[in-house]
């Protein structure tokens, strides 16, 4: 009796699958409704009662039996069983066939939500629960290979699926906030708000985003997510990419975090210029660009850069390569930007006034080499690293150029303009300021003479600058050399040689004095010093010959006893005397001695030359009987004296 009623009861939902069941999913559906319901209704049971009455019905149509019963449909075999195709039956639904299509309903469920999936935790774990169901599916039909309709359709819903992830992945990055928290205590749960400490802003429409500010703590780093938001595009990267969506997955990434990298640049105050704008660009308004690029460029390549890896390195841990893939598409455009400024910079005109402010630029990318190996490590960022490399090696470059225009700036000042009472050159203090404010810079300077800015890897190496012999002191001394060959030339304006001597000592002793307070005396070595003291030493002696040689001679009027000049030759000595006197002192109280010392020194060794001699003349004129009381003396020694003090005191006293 009981198997009389199963049977009755498997008959009754026959009837009804087949009033009912329009299509296999429906009929599908209505079996697992009835297995549900009643455990004598197994599917294994209903599929075979519903097999053997599709066979009896094909069999009794075959024969000319009753046809009173139009056929059922034959339901899809139980999940264990084959499925067997029977003449003038609908092929059998396959184990295969019913998951990809209860993924497909459950998955197409989330697809179409108009709303994040990841607002609601829930939502979220089904959704990923479903996505590594239909990849095993996929993985499983594509091994099989014997349905290949069905694995197109499979393909067909991943494909659609990953578009979804897509997007819930660049909304989580871009908007962390919208997703349902998942770490109590996380980012942001105290209510305090790290986007305060880099700055607000609202580039991703009106949430605020962290952007970094510049700063002198490089030791920074940014968290623009949350642990909680990481583990979320984690686990969306890792389905991604056992899908075969890793590249989309990276290339989703940058999108997302490229916009964040070049709001946060932007606010560092840098713009893009091409080099023609920057060649194009007047000095005063590279300086305040490079005064802005230097602090950006730090920020950019030690805060932001590091900060935006390691984020990558979270999200996508695991998954190389699409984590180094991504991490150098989403900074590559804006480290860039920053590279080609500098390597216009770079291009650029070599006057010597842009010297200090391209060893800035230099000194900054130099300094930061060192820190890019462990940012920079993969083959995909090698590239970049390289680039900055490159960059520090052309500022190098730059600043070897810029050197050596200041020789040929020196070579062509004109030698037609003469200054005035031989006081020290424009040019020579234009250079010997240059070089000392340079030699604040020396270490760098004397990395980039020698030639190792590209070496070890683009890392300079220590030189030891104190060496005379170094190729900064070496190419310092060959400016100076030019430096005076340019002042000889210029010494041959005067017509007056005593003039020229004046116009030599005065430039001799400025450079002296600047190389002695400064490192310039280091580079140049003791030797050097004091050449150059000789130097001047000997247009000393050259100005008292050919100044007061005339003088002291015209003043010799002899020993005492045999030989000794008569009173009337006495007297034309002094009116001869009195005339090179006033002629010497008319011109020279008008030039200038600049330095206190060397004017004394000079005005001592004229004394020491002409006072002697002149008090003889004077002695012997007044005790001579010829000349007796009718004697006159238009300068008294002392006037001589005090007229020598007043020379070379300029135009001005």
């Amino acid at each position: 009796m009981a198997e009389d009623g199963e049977e009755k009861l498997l008959a009754t939902v026959q009837q009804i699958v087949q009033s009912l069941g329009n299509s296999d999913t429906m009929t599908e559906d209505i079996l697992k409704v009835f297995s549900n319901y009643d455990g004598r209704l197994s599917l294994d049971k209903l599929y075979a009662a519903r097999s053997a009455a599709a066979a009896a019905a094909a069999g009794g149509s075959g024969a000319g039996g009753d046809h009173s019963m139009p056929a059922s449909p034959p339901l899809p075999p139980p999940p264990a069983a084959a499925s067997v195709s029977l003449p003038g039956a609908r092929p059998p639904v396959t184990s295969m066939e019913r998951t990809v299509r209860t993924l497909d309903r459950q998955i197409s469920q989330f697809v179409a939500m108009d709303r994040l999936i990841w607002a609601e935790s829930a939502d979220a774990d089904a959704f990923l629960e479903a996505v590594d169901d239909l990849i095993g599916t996929v993985q499983e039909l594509d091994a099989a290979g014997t349905n290949r309709a069905l694995l197109d359709r499979a393909d067909e819903l991943l494909s659609r699926c990953m578009a979804r992830l897509e997007d819930e992945f660049r909304a989580l990055i871009e908007r962390p906030d919208d997703a349902a928290p998942v770490v109590p205590g996380g980012f942001g749960s105290d209510g305090s708000d790290d986007d305060e400490e880099f700055g607000g802003g609202d580039g991703y429409g009106d949430e605020p985003i962290p952007i970094a500010k510049p700063v002198t703590d490089y030791d920074v780093v940014i968290d623009a997510l949350s642990p909680g938001s990481i583990a979320n595009v984690h686990q969306i990267a890792r389905r991604m990419v056992d899908a075969g969506f890793g590249r989309e997955c990276a290339e989703a990434y940058a999108a997302a975090r490229r916009s964040f990298v070049d709001e946060s640049v932007a606010r560092l105050g840098v713009r893009s210029r091409t080099a023609e704008e920057v060649h194009a660009s007047p000095w005063e308004e590279l300086e305040f660009d490079i005064a802005r690029w230097i602090p950006a460029f730090n920020m950019v390549f030690r805060i932001l850069i590091p900060s935006e890896r390691r984020l990558c390195d979270r999200v996508f841990d695991g998954l190389a390569p699409f984590g180094d893939l991504a991490f150098i598409a989403a900074v590559r455009t804006q480290a860039l930007q920053l590279i080609s400024f500098g390597d216009a910079i770079s291009s650029s005109s070599r006057a010597p006034e842009r010297l200090f402010r391209v060893v800035d630029m230099y000194e900054a990318v130099r300094d930061l080499l060192p820190d890019l190996d462990p940012v920079f490590s993969d083959p995909y960022s090698a590239a970049l690293r390289a680039e900055v490399s490159a960059l520090c090696n052309t500022l190098g470059s730059s600043i070897k150029g810029i050197f050596m225009e200041l020789e040929n700036l020196i070579r062509r000042d004109p030698a037609r303009v003469a200054a005035t009472g031989g006081n020290i050159h424009p040019i020579t203090r234009y250079v010997m300021n240059y070089l000392r404010a340079a030699c604040g810079s020396r270490q760098t300077l004397e990395e980039v003479m020698e030639g190792d800015s590209g070496a070890n890897g683009g890392v300079p190496v220590a030189v030891d600058p104190d060496r005379p012999t170094s190729s900064l002191a070496v190419h310092v001394a060959w400016i100076m050399d030019v430096l005076q060959k340019n002042l000889d030339t210029k010494s041959k304006i005067y017509r007056d040689p005593a003039l020229a001597c004046i116009f030599l000592m005065n430039n001799g002793k400025y450079i002296i004095q600047k190389v002695n307070d400064s490192e310039l005396g280091v580079l140049l070595g003791d030797d050097w010093i004091k050449q150059m003291t000789n130097r001047v030493r000997r247009w000393s002696v050259d100005y008292q010959r050919t100044t007061w040689g005339k003088v002291t001679t015209v003043l010799q009027t002899g020993g005492p006893g045999v030989g000794a000049l008569p009173a009337k030759a006495l007297l034309q000595k002094l009116r001869m005397f009195n005339t090179y006197f006033e002629e010497i002192y008319a011109a020279q109280s008008e030039w200038v001695i600049a330095d206190d010392q060397l004017r004394v020194d000079i005005r001592a060794q004229v004394e020491d030359s002409v006072m002697p001699v002149y008090a003889g003349l004077i002695a012997k004129l007044k005790s001579s009987p010829e000349t007796g009381r009718d004697l006159y003396i238009k300068y008294t020694p002392e006037d001589v004296e005090a007229r020598i003090q007043h020379l070379f005191e300029g135009a001005g006293k």
